[in-house]
């Protein structure tokens, strides 16, 4: 087998090293016959046994049957996944008849390690009754229920995760049954290692796993794979949450599980009550902040305590916490008003309480003061400062306080509060800290790039210094409230952004450039006003350039007279939830939201690529606002953002190092100009003139084809020439059809031709035109470039003369050789579900591809190699027509007959009796297990060797037939 092949070098070292890490391994044969058929999705005998085990005295054997029932016929959606994974948490119950109440039943026992059964297996085939079935690379299992399913693709396979992660969706569609048990996935290609939660199917849920001690292959699967860490991952690192009244599901990355760790063993020391966890917006703070507060609660170590989570509004209105309870959360108590409270804390209320540090304006000391009282507090870079901090400390003087927050801590008066509240008991200052390069790096938020508007769109600079960057008050500013304040004095500021010549050219121009630049890579936008009249006034001229349902307003309405002057664009609670959950929908209006001072923070919508800026900010209401723009996003066609943009129309990114009083350590690689992305994109240019585009000179048609692939018939040449048009075009789609991007548009087409032509040569059987980005895809649409690859022609049918065609044809043979391997792909794609056998001629085919392109076959055998394999295709398919047999038995005829068994014939035969007798085969696991008996004993009546690799080798083929 090649190096680097799937097989070989990941899926067995992968399986190898979960043995040894503790995993009992069983073979697909093995596992079926414990699973009882393909539509079982648990080992039905483990998962009796075990749960018997786990539950003496509650759970006997019927018993155990009726829950093994009730597990596996959970609904195959998100909420049934939800149901399996409360099942998982012994949060579900059985009525026990001698105690006369329900209790508690356990799955797993996430504390006694060596009472649980681990088992992992390999190449699980899972039919829902409905073909096709679903096969997947690997299936870990607990107490016989599947908990995670990971997908290995060869490390030679340039876009390896991607082609996984595909494949995961396609079990979600496919096999959701199997998938509604499933709790985690994960995916590699040796070089690489991503994880997930299953029902998260979007990019922003695909995370870098990654050992902090070491990297190597072996280190990432064990300890990923690890029994302790996989049974904690389930049962504490897995989150459901209903927002905006959608369930979703998530799972910690890497730097959440630490932070939550750190929280939960500060918790636990006596001598230290202060934390601060840092970590960059977009990084899940809230995620971590309910699994610390869940473990808290849950952990009978901290008693009953009381935890209260500090959240600013937007969080709170967002109705996350509010739906807690429905994702098993146990009891939750939002207490919306001041009252509410001090009803709370002065009854000592267990459990989890959710606020606002408002709330504790004006409370009396000392309510609680017993020390099992933990306080988590969101943006504590602004929510304990001044009286309210001192309030809330004095009403729970002997709690443990563990502050969130996800800018840097800024230079002045305000971060330095921060640190002495939160960062007294580490010598760093903070307990974890999670920075914004690490987030970029790791793929969790993306990069930033920012564009001056016009000049004569621009605020007068003179104006924007005065009355804001060279305000005292307006250093460290981390309050979009606060913001206002300082803002609602800069009159001859806010005037100038309003008035009623700069107001219209304004919204022409985020008109003009939104369907442009913004709506063809289809995303959406922000256009964020200094107030909200100016949201009123842009909202009006925008709906003279844009049909009206493209752009909403979002803005807070306060007492009669605003009633009055904003009742066309205010919105109730249920309006404004719908507008949000469209705008997060890529096919759905609007695509413009208008907002000042509402989500700003708090706000997740991955599809928001661009911010308008009109609103003059600095320091933490900066970052917070821009950091809506940089989460990580990805279509169903698989084209994904690759960073976020900021256009500034009031002129704070020309005084960055004002705008931001942090560090600048701390900000690195937060936000560049795009001029960087210009100066970029002219230099690939540059080496795809120098380097490229000479290929093939002064050559025409057949001949300019041959030399090109010859050229790239080097494997290393060819992946250097991949990623290079990768980055071009992702540079290509931010910037298009930018001006100046004109001078460089024939030849991106050229190189473009080039790379379609190529991929399309040596990546078989994939669609290049639907890999490309949205630019892209329709400079090409609109110019049709020639190729002599992989077009045999109008005029013949995909056949064996059509093979003889082409390769008779008069063509340099490296053509004809990529345009036979061309026609053979096609035609067993488009006929192997009526004649499965050239599923092994397309397999033969890629065998002779891969030899070519390793150059251990020439130019000349290879041709003799394809013309072998067209006159055996031509022979099968006589041989089909003369014999009696079904399509399938057939297949088994002539792929034994290939592997020199003598009594193929009769082995086929007994094959079609089966098949008759057991039409349902693929679907019903009682045919399917009659079928593959009576397959095992032709075979070895016909003496044929390894009984079971041939049986599963050949039902596999015939099972990729549908």
């Amino acid at each position: 087998m090649p190096i680097g092949s799937e097989r070989a070098a990941v899926q067995n070292p992968f399986l190898r090293y979960a043995e040894e890490a503790g995993w009992t391994y069983l073979s697909p044969e093995a596992a079926l016959d414990l699973r009882r058929g393909i539509t079982s999705p648990v080992l039905d005998t483990v998962f009796l046994d075990q749960i018997q085990k786990l539950n003496p005295g509650i759970v006997d054997l019927p018993r155990a049957e009726q829950i093994r029932d009730r597990f596996v016929r959970v609904r195959p959606n998100i909420e049934g996944n939800l149901t399996a994974w409360e099942y998982l948490k012994g949060l579900k119950t059985v009525f026990v008849e001698l105690q006369k109440r329900e209790l508690n039943v356990r799955v797993l026992d996430p504390v006694n390690l060596d009472a649980n059964a681990f088992h992992v297996t390999d190449e699980l085939t899972f039919s829902n009754g409905t073909p096709p079935d679903i096969r997947a690379d690997l299936v870990f299992f607990v107490n016989g229920v599947p908990i995670i399913v990971g997908e290995t693709k060869s490390s030679k396979k340039r876009e390896g995760i991607a082609e996984a992660f595909d494949d995961l969706r396609y079990y979600h569609r496919h096999g959701p049954e199997l998938l509604a048990v499933l709790q985690l996935h994960c995916l590699t290609h040796l070089v690489q290692f991503y994880y997930g939660a299953t029902w998260n199917l979007t990019r922003k849920g695909l995370f870098n796993w990654r050992d902090e001690q070491a990297g190597d292959f072996e280190t990432l699967v064990k300890t990923f794979v690890s029994p302790r860490r996989v049974l904690r991952m389930v049962t504490e690192f897995v989150v459901f949450t209903r927002k905006d009244g959608e369930l979703e599901k998530t799972v910690l990355r890497p730097h959440q599980m630490r932070a939550a760790e750190r929280c939960v063993a500060r918790a636990r020391d006596p001598k230290k009550r202060r934390g601060l966890i840092w970590h960059t917006q977009g990084s899940g703070k809230t995620y971590t902040m309910l699994t610390v507060a869940k473990r808290l609660i849950e952990d009978p170590v901290f008693g009953h305590p009381t935890v209260l989570m500090i959240v600013d509004r937007n969080e709170l209105e967002a109705q996350l916490f509010g739906n807690l309870e429905a994702v098993s959360f146990g009891h939750v108590e939002v207490a919306y008003s001041k009252a509410r409270l001090r009803d709370l804390l002065r009854a000592d209320r267990r459990g989890l309480i959710v606020s606002m540090i408002h709330k504790f304006d004006g409370i009396e000391a000392d309510v609680i003061t017993r020390e099992s009282v933990y306080v988590l507090v969101d943006e504590a870079h602004r929510s304990t400062g001044g009286d309210l901090g001192n309030y809330l400390m004095g009403a729970l003087p002997n709690a443990t306080y563990i502050g969130f927050t996800g800018t840097p801590i800024d230079r002045t008066s305000h971060g330095k509060g921060t640190f002495k509240v939160f960062g007294t008991d580490d010598p760093k200052r903070y307990l974890d800290k999670y920075s914004i390069l690490e987030s970029v790096t790791d793929g969790t938020t993306l990069p930033l790039h920012y564009e001056l508007a016009p000049n004569d769109l621009l605020v007068d600079r003179a104006t924007l210094e005065k009355e804001f960057l060279e305000l005292a008050e307006a250093e460290g500013v981390a309050d979009v409230e606060e913001l206002n304040r300082v803002l609602d004095r800069a009159v001859n500021l806010k005037e100038e952004l309003k008035n009623d010549v700069r107001v219209p050219k304004v919204a022409a121009f985020v008109a003009d450039h939104f369907k442009s630049f913004i709506e063809p890579m289809g995303y959406k936008a922000f256009l964020v006003g200094v107030d909200r009249e100016a949201c009123v006034l842009y909202k009006k001229e925008l709906d003279r350039h844009l049909p009206a349902e493209y752009s909403a307003v979002v803005i807070s309405t306060m007492g009669k007279k605003d009633a009055e002057l904003y009742k066309k664009y205010a919105l109730t609670d249920d309006q404004e939830k719908a507008v949000r959950k469209r705008f997060r929908r890529p096919d759905e209006q609007p695509k413009i939201l208008l907002v000042t001072e509402k989500l700003l923070t708090g706000f997740d919508a991955p599809i928001l690529y661009c911010m308008y800026l009109d609103k003059p900010m600095r320091d933490h209401v900066l970052l917070q606002a821009i950091a809506r723009v940089n989460r990580p996003y990805e279509d169903e066609e698989g084209r994904r953002k690759r960073c976020g943009f900021v256009l500034d129309f009031v002129g704070v990114f020309d005084r960055l190092e004002k705008a931001l009083a942090f560090d600048s350590k701390d900000v690195e690689g937060v936000i560049e100009g795009l001029e960087v992305l210009e100066k970029r994109f002219g230099e690939l240019m540059d080496h795809g003139r120098e380097t490229y585009l000479p290929i093939g000179q002064g050559l025409r048609g057949d001949k300019a084809v041959e030399a090109l692939l010859l050229h790239f018939l080097d494997r290393e040449r060819r992946e250097k020439f991949f990623a290079y048009i990768r980055e071009l075009e992702e540079l290509h789609e931010i910037l298009s059809p930018a001006e100046y991007m004109r001078a460089y548009l024939d030849d991106y087409g050229k190189l473009i031709a080039m790379y379609r032509q190529v991929r399309s040569s040596f990546d078989r059987g994939i669609s290049v035109d639907k890999s490309f980005l949205r630019k892209t895809a329709e400079l090409v649409r609109k110019h049709t470039y020639t190729t002599q690859i992989g077009e045999p022609g109008s005029t013949y049918e995909l056949d064996e003369p059509t093979l003889e065609a082409i390769a008779n044809q008069d063509t340099p043979d490296t053509v004809k050789i990529f345009n036979l391997l061309k026609a053979i792909d096609e035609l067993v794609e488009s006929r192997k579900a009526h004649e499965p056998y050239l599923i092994n001629i397309g397999e033969m085919a890629t065998e002779i591809a891969r030899r070519f392109e390793e150059r251990q076959r020439t130019t000349q055998e290879t041709l003799t190699d394809l013309w072998k394999l067209i006159q055996e295709t031509k022979a099968a398919r006589q041989e089909a027509e003369a014999t009696e047999l079904s399509a399938e038995a057939f297949a088994v005829y002539w792929m034994l007959k290939r592997d020199g068994v003598e009594k193929a014939g009769e082995v086929a035969r007994a094959a079609a009796d089966a098949f008759d007798r057991h039409p349902h085969w693929r679907t019903s696991r009682h045919q399917e297990q009659d079928v593959r008996k009576a397959f095992y004993k032709a075979l070895i009546d016909a003496g044929v060797d390894g009984v079971v690799d041939v049986a599963q080798g050949i039902l596999r083929m015939l099972g990729a037939s549908r």
